[in-house]
Order: C-alpha cells, then structure tokens, then sequence
C-alpha cells in the first residue's frame, strides 16, 4: 500500500459517535453513511431490546454504548496517570512488547483502535524511526566509498524519518482523543500521525486499507466483540496483522486471589482518590471479569475469518496478545 501521504488525511479529522462527519472526502474514509443524529446509531425498529454487560450490570446493548462512553468521557483527564497507579507501571512494559511483536517495518500503515491517548501509537512511530535510521546506517556502512558529501547529501533528501510508515488512532471518544492530541503535541509528534473519531464496530475506513490492526485495553468495552473483529479482519490488507493486547484470565490461582483483592479493594479507592470517579473504575475492575478467557477470545479471532491465530499470556495471565493474519 503507498503512503498515505495526503496531508488533508493525516491532520486531525473530527467524527460523531457512530457515524463520520467529514469536512470533505479523504482518502480511505468512507463518506456513504446515512444521516442521523450525533451520538446515536440507527436502530431496527423490529429488533427487541438485546441484553448484554455492563461490568456485572445487565443492560440494554443501546444503553451499554453510552455508559461505555460517560466512562472514558469522565476518565480521559486521568487516563494515563490511573494506568500509571493501577499496574504499578507495569502497563508501559505490556505496550512495548506489543511493539516488539508487531516489529513494523518502514512503510507499515496502522490503524490503532480505541487507542485515544497514544500511548501504541508513538511506541509506533518511534520503533519505525529507529528501525528506518538503522536502516540508513547499513546502507552506508555498505557504501565506503562515498565522500561525506555525498552521505551528507543523502541524509538530506531523506525527508520521511518514517520511512513512509502512518498510523491512524482511532477512538470513539472525543475526549479521549483530544488528550492524545495534546500529548502528541506536547512530545513533538508531528507528522505521520492522524486522528479520527470514529465506533470500532463500523470503521470509518475503506476495505484493505491497513497492514496492521492493533487494540490495546479496548475490545472488551465493545458492545459487539464480533463485529468488531470483523471490521477489523475487513479493513486490513491481505496478509494483514491483527494484534490484540487485553486483561486476560489469571492462570495461577495464588496470584488470582491477590489480583481479585487488589482489583476490588484498592483499584477503584485509587479512582476515587485521584480520578474523582470510584464508579467508572469499579466498571472497568468488572468487565475485566467479564472478557473471555484466552482459548475462548482465541476462537473469536478465528470465527472473524483470521488465521495462524496464537496467543502469549504476560504476568501469570493478567493480560494476554493474541495475533492473528487475514490470509
């Protein structure tokens, strides 16, 4: 796939809940969607109010959708440092090694969903960076003979650091993004980076318009795990690479009993005390407890169409990358 190099698409695009609003057609971007209000998404009027989760909470899928959203909305602010307090840092070490698994090349496009305050996205950009100027070096290395003019001029006429690598962060909730684009701008990140609003369930994007779809902490607060799969499988280029990290099953049953005490007890008084929210982190303690185990996320991966699907379980089970290719 060629760069995607339109810098109309690469700034910063603004979406509603569920169905893009575009100031013009962009490259990539679906722009056929039916009118509707902002925030809803169209509704059968034959289909029957279906139940599902909300944390240990039963509620109507509609209804799901928008408490999901309040979460994150009420949360953003203090995202990164709960992430910080929660895990004890260990978070950042679980998001790096997703890096070293997806191991991008220069030229790579990705499409990071719920990924709204950047933390996959500029690992990304940084691995490509590094990988790129490695890159640059061999190629010298192997041409002795030049003159410092001549690698001068060379490092030069490289304008793309990237390499022609993108990644596209994708998340449903505008404050979320707008956090990430505040980091984005504050670390220096500004090209190769774009941002778009838009539902994990019904990607904004053309098909086969990826070569790597990543997720991290935010499958298992999608109403539809399915169907998001399945946008995920559609949007990804054949030979495409589907990446999952997300809170799995404990494997060890000391360590789990400490986990439940830790996750019930302290986590959502951490909340409270720095975030202001005891509710919104009691929820997300819960629907952690709610996401399928390993082999049974494992087989949804496949029921979505992708293959050579695998699994690596990371501190004991806490947290789990599945992988899986559109071939």
């Amino acid at each position: 796939m060629a760069a995607l190099g339109n810098p109309a698409l690469w700034g910063v695009c603004g979406r509603g809940w569920s169905r893009a609003k575009l100031a013009g057609r962009l490259p990539g971007l679906r722009s056929s969607w039916p009118r509707g209000p902002v925030g809803v998404r169209p509704l059968s009027q034959e289909k029957p109010a279906t139940e599902t989760h909300f944390g240990f909470e039963t509620v109507s899928e509609q209804e799901k959708g928008g408490k999901v959203y309040q979460v994150f909305e009420s949360v953003a602010k203090k995202y990164d440092v709960m992430n910080d307090m929660m895990s004890l840092g260990i978070h950042r070490l679980w998001k790096d090694l997703l890096l070293w698994r997806m191991h991008p090349l220069p030229g790579t496009q990705l499409l990071d969903v719920a990924g709204g305050t950047g933390d996959i996205a500029f690992r990304f950009l940084k691995y490509v960076q590094a990988q790129y100027k490695g890159k640059q070096k061999k190629q010298l290395r192997a041409q002795q003979n030049l003159s410092w003019e001549e690698i001068a001029q060379k490092y030069q006429n490289d304008e793309d650091p990237l390499g022609g690598s993108r990644v596209m962060v994708c998340d449903i909730n505008k404050e979320m993004l707008k956090v990430g684009k505040q980091k984005a701008q504050a670390q220096g990140y500004k090209t190769g980076l774009a941002w778009v609003l838009g539902d994990a369930e019904e990607l904004p994007f053309d098909d086969a318009k990826f070569d790597v779809y990543s997720i991290a902490f935010g499958i298992r607060n999608v109403t539809h795990i399915d169907r998001a799969l399945q946008e995920a499988h559609r949007v990804l280029k054949p030979g495409g690479r589907f990446l999952c990290l997300e809170f799995s099953q404990v494997n060890n049953p000391l360590i789990s009993r400490l986990y439940d005490l830790y996750s019930f007890q302290v986590i959502p008084v951490l909340g409270e005390v720095i975030a202001g929210d005891w509710k919104s982190y009691q929820y997300l303690v819960e629907s952690i407890r709610k996401f399928p185990p390993q082999e049974d996320f494992k087989e949804m991966i496949e029921d979505a169409g992708f293959q050579k699907v695998t699994y690596e379980s990371l501190t004991s089970g806490i947290v789990a990358i599945h992988s899986g290719f559109k071939l």
